[in-house]
């Protein structure tokens, strides 16, 4: 499959640009933005990493979630002063997922998920979600969410790079036929609120993921909420009509 720079794709949607819509598109992070799962992606890392004779603290694992499976892994390595070619890399993000799939039904939808996504689905506002893993695994893990089909679901298998690339909202974006710049972008990690500056987004975080609300400023985030639930309740703040 080609996949178009990120570059060329974000100049090609200016085309798509609207000042007249009422509402921007929403896309959303998906691991610890709209499900608690990241602390079992830690754990499915932590075992996978254990697996190959590397012991990595659970906390520094934490700071890479969000980003790609390849990152990681080479980020991790790097730290310990080693090189992880890619062969070791593929065993390690296909340990991962299958110490991940495992973990699975232990996955809960955080506080306001679902209600958030019915909310903007009621009042036809586009969202989607743009997220880094891969389609099998997603496709398992949104269920609990109930995603309209209307809704599109991207995932790294439909780009050619993941975060912190802003490739997936890219996508994302592209599918609701709007422009990434018409769009703000929901996410609980640095590479999201990265991701979205990268291509001129407007990022909002939320601290159910595990970071703090000065790391996700600085990394662009216009707001800061505690949860789903606590952005559905401060929605307006965004620009997006309430009712």
């Amino acid at each position: 499959m080609s996949h178009p720079s990120h570059s060329r794709k974000a100049r090609q949607q200016e085309n798509n640009r609207n000042p007249e819509r009422e509402n921007p598109a929403i896309l959303f992070d998906l691991d610890g933005t709209l499900l608690d799962s990241n602390y079992e992606h830690v754990a499915a890392w932590r075992q996978a990493l254990r697996e190959e004779g590397l012991e990595i603290p659970d906390s520094r694992i934490h700071r890479c979630i969000g980003m790609s499976g390849r990152l990681l892994v080479r980020t991790l390595f790097a730290e310990k002063g080693k090189v992880a070619g890619p062969r070791m890399v593929d065993r390690l993000e296909k340990l991962h997922q299958r110490n991940f799939r495992k973990r699975i039904s232990s996955v809960q939808p955080l506080p306001g998920a679902r209600q958030i996504l019915a909310f903007l689905s009621g009042r036809k506002i586009q969202w989607a979600i743009a997220t880094g893993g891969d389609q099998k695994t997603v496709g398992q893990m949104i269920k609990p969410l109930r995603v309209p089909e209307s809704s599109p679901v991207i995932t790294a298998d439909h780009v050619r790079h993941a975060k912190p690339s802003p490739d997936v909202f890219l996508e994302a974006a592209e599918r609701l036929g709007f422009a990434l710049s018409d769009c703000i972008v929901v996410g609980d990690s640095v590479w999201d609120l990265l991701g979205a500056r990268r291509a001129k987004a407007l990022g909002v975080g939320l601290l159910c993921g595990g970071y703090g609300a000065a790391e996700l400023e600085q990394a662009g985030a216009y707001r800061v909420y505690k949860d789903p639930l606590d952005l559905l309740n401060h929605i307006g703040e965004l620009g997006v009509q309430p009712t």
